[in-house]
Order: C-alpha cells, then sequence, then structure tokens
C-alpha cells in the first residue's frame, strides 16, 4: 500500500463526514449533493497516478472504512449487550462493504480510462448498480441507507420517487455530484463550470417544481383514526419472566388509555410488544380479543409465533397478529417476518445455527406477506428493517394494500442515530407507493406518514407516550409501483454494458489490468 498525502487523507475523511452529515439524524441538505464529490476527485486523481488500480483500490478501501465507520457504529452498541461477539458482526459487515467500495474506486477508474468514458456516465452509473447489489446479497443483503434516503428530511424534493423511487433519487444524487466534481476540476473553464453547476441547480429546481406540484395536486383519501403505541420497554426489562403478565397488563392498560380518548379505528402495538408466545397465552388473546370488542377497534400486535415440525423441533417466528373489531383473530393468517437481521436473527448461510449464544441466529423466516382487510382497508406489516426492502412494499401496494403497518423495537440502538436513519426509510416507501404508513417503535421514533412522505406526531425517543390521528392514503398507483426498481435494474445492465466496452476498448491498448 503506498503512502498517501496529507490531501488524499482530507478528502477521504471529509466524503466520510459529509455522507454522515447528509443522512438522519443530522440531515443537512447540501452535504447530499457534495458528499462524493470526494470521491470523484480521487478516482481521477488514481487514472494519474503510476499505478492507477492499486492506488484506487486504496481510496477505496479507505473510503468504505471511514463512511460505514461512522455511519454504522450503532452495530456495536445495539449488539454488545447481548455478546463482545458483536465487534466481529462490525468489523464484518464494514470490511464487507469497503471491499465494494474499493471494487467500485477501481472499477470506475479503469472504465474511464480504458474506455474514455467521462465520469459523469461511469461513476453515477456503478454507484447506483454497486447499491442494488448490496441489497440482492442474498443471507448478507443490507439495503440500508441508499444514498437517495439521506433528502428524506427534505420530502418535496424527492417526490419524484413515485416514478423513479429511491434508487432513482440515488442516480441523481450521483450525478450531481461527480458533475461538481468535475466542474472543480475544469475550474479554470469558466464556461464548463457554469454549465455543470447550473446543470445542478436545475435539477434541483425542476424536482422541487414537480415535488410543490405534486402536493398541492394529488388527491388524499382519509382511511380512519389510527393510535399507535409506545410502550418504551428496555431490552432487560421485556426479557425477564417474571415481568411478561405485568408488561401485557400495562400494555393493555395503555391502549385503553389511548382508545377512551381518541376512539381509534385502529391501534398499533410495536414489534414483540408481548414478551412471550402468543399461542403458548390464551389468555392474553382472550383479553385483546374482549378489549377489541368493548371499544370496536383493531388492533396490529407484535408477539413471537412458532411452528411445530413433524421431528418434534420447533421454529421460532417473529411475527404480527391482527385482530378485527369483532375480537376475532383466527381468519387472519399470522405474518411472519421475512428478511431477518443477519447474525441476530438468522446466521447467513447457515440456517437454524446458533453460534450456541442466546438471541443469535435461530429464527425462521416468513414466505410470504398478507394484504390484511379491516373495516378501515387494506393493509401490509413489514417488521423492523423490512422497511428498508422497496419490494416488499411495492408487492403490497400493487396487491391492494391501501396503507402500511411498520412495527418495530428500537430499544437495542438507544440514542444512537440509528432511530432516526431507520424511520427515514418509510418515507421513501411512502412516495414510491403513495400510501399512508403507520410506525410502531417500542423506543421510538412512533408516527404516521402521509402519501406524500410527511411525518405527522412524531414522538421522541425513550417516552413511554402514544400518538394519533387520521391516516391519510392515496387512489394513485404510480409508475414505480407498477414497474418496481426499474432504475436498479437498468443501471445494472448499464454497467455490465461499460465493463464490456472498456474491455474492448482497453484490450487493443494494453489498459486490461492496468
Amino acid at each position: 500500500m503506498t503512502r498517501l498525502t496529507r490531501h488524499d487523507l482530507g478528502l477521504l475523511f471529509a466524503g466520510a463526514v459529509l455522507l454522515t452529515l447528509a443522512f438522519p439524524p443530522f440531515h443537512f441538505f447540501v452535504p447530499s449533493f457534495v458528499c462524493l464529490v470526494p470521491v470523484v476527485l480521487l478516482i481521477e486523481k488514481g487514472n494519474h497516478d503510476r499505478l492507477p488500480l492499486r492506488r484506487q483500490v486504496q481510496y477505496g478501501f479507505l473510503f468504505g472504512l471511514f463512511s460505514n465507520g461512522l455511519l454504522l457504529y450503532w452495530m456495536v452498541v445495539a449488539l454488545w449487550r447481548f455478546t463482545p461477539l458483536s465487534i466481529l458482526g462490525y468489523t464484518g459487515t464494514v470490511l464487507l462493504l469497503s471491499t465494494f467500495s474499493a471494487g467500485l474506486f477501481a472499477l470506475c477508474g479503469w472504465i474511464v480510462r480504458a474506455s474514455r468514458v467521462s465520469i459523469l456516465v461511469a461513476f453515477p452509473t456503478l454507484w447506483t448498480a454497486l447499491e442494488w447489489v448490496v441489497a440482492h446479497l442474498g443471507d448478507l443483503r443490507f439495503p440500508w441507507l441508499g444514498l437517495g434516503t439521506s433528502l428524506t428530511g427534505f420530502p418535496t424534493v424527492v417526490q419524484l420517487a413515485d416514478i423513479v423511487g429511491a434508487r432513482g433519487i440515488t442516480l441523481m444524487l450521483a450525478l450531481a455530484n461527480a458533475a461538481l466534481a468535475s466542474a472543480w476540476l475544469a475550474r479554470r473553464h469558466r464556461q464548463k463550470v457554469v454549465g455543470m453547476v447550473g446543470a445542478v441547480g436545475l435539477g434541483v429546481i425542476l424536482a422541487l417544481t414537480y415535488g410543490i406540484a405534486r402536493e398541492k395536486t394529488l388527491g388524499v383519501r382519509p382511511l380512519g383514526e389510527v393510535a399507535v403505541l409506545q410502550p418504551n420497554l428496555g431490552y432487560d426489562t421485556k426479557r425477564d419472566p417474571e415481568l411478561r403478565d405485568s408488561i401485557f397488563s400495562a400494555a393493555l392498560e395503555s391502549t385503553s388509555a389511548v382508545d377512551l380518548e381518541v376512539n381509534p379505528d385502529l391501534i398499533v402495538w410495536p414489534e414483540v410488544a408481548l414478551p412471550d408466545f402468543l399461542l403458548w397465552r390464551p389468555d392474553w388473546m382472550g383479553r385483546i380479543a374482549a378489549f377489541a370488542r368493548s371499544r370496536n377497534t383493531s388492533l396490529v400486535i407484535g408477539a413471537l409465533d412458532f411452528e411445530r415440525l413433524p421431528d418434534s423441533t420447533a421454529i421460532r417466528y417473529n411475527a404480527a397478529f391482527v385482530v378485527d373489531s369483532t375480537g376475532r383473530h383466527e381468519d387472519y393468517p399470522v405474518y411472519r417476518k421475512q428478511y431477518l437481521v443477519p447474525i441476530t436473527e438468522q446466521v447467513p448461510f447457515l440456517h437454524g445455527w446458533t453460534l450456541g449464544i442466546r438471541w443469535f441466529g435461530n429464527l425462521g423466516a416468513g414466505d410470504g406477506g398478507t394484504v390484511y382487510e379491516l373495516g378501515m382497508g387494506a393493509f401490509g406489516v413489514l417488521i423492523c428493517y423490512e422497511s428498508a426492502f422497496e419490494n416488499l412494499a411495492r408487492e403490497y401496494r400493487v396487491n391492494g394494500a391501501d396503507f402500511l403497518v411498520n412495527i418495530t423495537n428500537d430499544a437495542w440502538f438507544g440514542r444512537t442515530t440509528t432511530p432516526y436513519q431507520h424511520a427515514s426509510h418509510l418515507v421513501m416507501r411512502a412516495i414510491e407507493n403513495r400510501m399512508g404508513v403507520v410506525r410502531s417503535a417500542n423506543t421510538g421514533v412512533s408516527q404516521l406518514l402521509d402519501p406524500l412522505g410527511r411525518a405527522h406526531g412524531s414522538t421522541r425517543l425513550e417516552v413511554a407516550t402514544a400518538t394519533a390521528g387520521i391516516l391519510q392514503t392515496s387512489e394513485n398507483v404510480t409508475l414505480y409501483s407498477r414497474l418496481g426498481d426499474w432504475v436498479g435494474g437498468t443501471t445494472m445492465l448499464m454497467a455490465l454494458t461499460l465493463i464490456v466496452y472498456a474491455w474492448w476498448r482497453g484490450r487493443d491498448e494494453g489498459l486490461i489490468t492496468r
């Protein structure tokens, strides 16, 4: 590894810090448009090095190390309470993502050198394609904080997601960053600088214009009153067997208090709100059903579920139970979480292996999502970080859902940046599919989102409370809902085309491996 200059380290550090500031809870606007400028500058600088491939791999790996190390520090905080092995999970995740980053730098630099394709084409394509790849790695998939998500604090700017999806916003931001970096490199040529900076400014104006128009013209309709329970239970409290009955009673009492105030059509409890298997506690389900009947309200409740296998073993599931306003729950299939958190819920490639440690890798994955029909409308359930998987929300919408219910338990993360990062994904899901979203989080952030991605009734962290309001949706089935992540698929095809073209152009010039 060759020695880095102070200038190199400054660019690497600046890019990592700016990327961090673009995401929640900071959510600064400008960093989204400049956080990758140092990346483009370093790729271009590497192209003039004596050993460009080696230099760009070095730059890319260190950028991945700095940026992912800052963004994902919460992984250690969240898992340390279970085992010091959490540092291995954090380290492995950061190293894997850093390796991808190194590949991106090297591949982008090589394509530009070998094919003479502009970095304005190569970089945005490869950055977006890599984001797609990371979200489709099977057991290792981790679609956390795509670049487009950084703008969810400014929903007016990302209304275009109903056409291009979150991945399309990523592509546009990567292009803006590449243009501004190119403007800096061409700073002695005033006409080029004005053209590139002006193009970025025009793009922002057009996005804002579209967003304002959608906010004024999108037809929304009320579905009904929804109440969200935020019990704020600590992770140790929920694991104490002697407290299970008191936790259940407290949740039901809190729900009763909310119901008396607003008389909601639907009440949502968070992920694993009940610290036991509901199938083992018919007394709990009986009290819940009686409550639903007496108040004429439906409930979505997070709890554990299991399935007994023929060999007398059982599979545990992270699940959601639906009870309608008549107290019936037998007619509604239990939703079992499909996308499991690597290591803590399922060990990648070693399903059923628990590492011999409690709470590690011992959950099963559900095999499909149900669209539930209640009096106020149809909905699909997302548990925990399933909110980051755009295809699941889209499938619900295409199958007739009017809104989404996201239940989660973010107690593991404490007062880190994660609860805010986690909640930001739902802004994109709401806009992409023009549907309302209900989010119930054990320790926050709990909120309602309208079809324009605007939050209502957001709660503070680590406070026992509830929020309620009128949930809205729209009749609009968007282009994104119909086509899916067409931008991600297109950039993958473009990336492969660029690679083939660079190989064809570079083979006669000795640039295949340089």
